[in-house]
């Protein structure tokens, strides 16, 4: 079995990386920071490739694809748009930069790495392409406005291509993790219920892949919190979040 796994180099991306190497996976593993990748890579029981890769470069992620297929013996069984960025910011605060670095990675970082792995999934007639997305995406937070619209950005794609990829073989997996203990939430600065290891996470999102699911949805506390929240009329929204923001 082949994976290829972007944000491999450190929070869930590394849990992932271990977790399915211990599953049996040969690994292609993608992120900018080489050091990192090679050190994972050496610890790694299966075949492993450290493939330093900036994914908000379409060329570099194409060519990347390319590598390791050649590397690891042709289409992946597995594809994982992991690679995602947070820039804690309110909206009266907007800094139109930070928003679009938000979109290049967590959208366009996704749709790269779907563009240049996708083909030799459907030729083959076989594989899965999953994206780690966030509950976040369920709907707009207050304090996140642009990473919830990312996260909103790769569900609804990710949903759409699920149907139309059914017919070749390839399915698709949507991630949508809560609070994990990750670099990234480090720097959040206000209470994250429910938070979870990467490791556990690892094991949640392996578990959802080899059974083949359209959604992973965890930890389940916050998941039905967010999906009860995302039917609730927009003025008693409006009302409840408008509390939150307030303190």
């Amino acid at each position: 079995m082949r994976a290829i796994l972007t944000g491999a180099s450190s929070g869930i991306g590394l849990a992932l990386a271990r977790e399915l190497s211990r599953r049996g996976y040969d690994l292609a593993l993608l992120a900018r920071r080489a050091e990192a990748l090679e050190t994972l890579a050496a610890e790694l029981k299966t075949k492993a490739i450290a493939i330093p890769c900036d994914v908000t470069d379409l060329a570099a992620v194409r060519d990347a694809v390319h590598r390791a297929e050649e590397q690891l013996g042709g289409a992946f069984d597995l594809a994982i748009a992991n690679a995602g960025m947070s820039i804690p910011g309110p909206v009266p605060k907007f800094k139109a930069e930070d928003a679009a670095e938000i979109i290049r990675v967590n959208v366009l970082g996704m749709l790269y790495l779907f563009d240049a792995a996708i083909p030799a999934m459907i030729e083959a007639k076989k594989g899965r392409f999953c994206g780690v997305a966030s509950i976040a995406g369920l709907r707009g937070l207050p304090g996140g406005a642009t990473y919830s619209a990312s996260k909103a950005a790769m569900i609804s794609f990710l949903e759409a291509s699920r149907v139309e990829l059914a017919p070749f073989g390839v399915g698709v997996t949507i991630v949508n993790p809560g609070f994990i203990a990750t670099p990234m939430t480090e720097k959040n600065r206000f209470p994250m219920p429910f938070l979870m290891t990467a490791e556990k996470a690892a094991r949640i999102i392996a578990d959802g892949l080899e059974r083949g699911k359209r959604v992973v949805e965890f930890p389940l506390p916050m998941s039905l919190l967010m999906r009860t929240i995302r039917h609730f009329p927009d003025a008693l929204y409006d009302r409840v979040l408008r509390r939150t923001v307030k303190r």
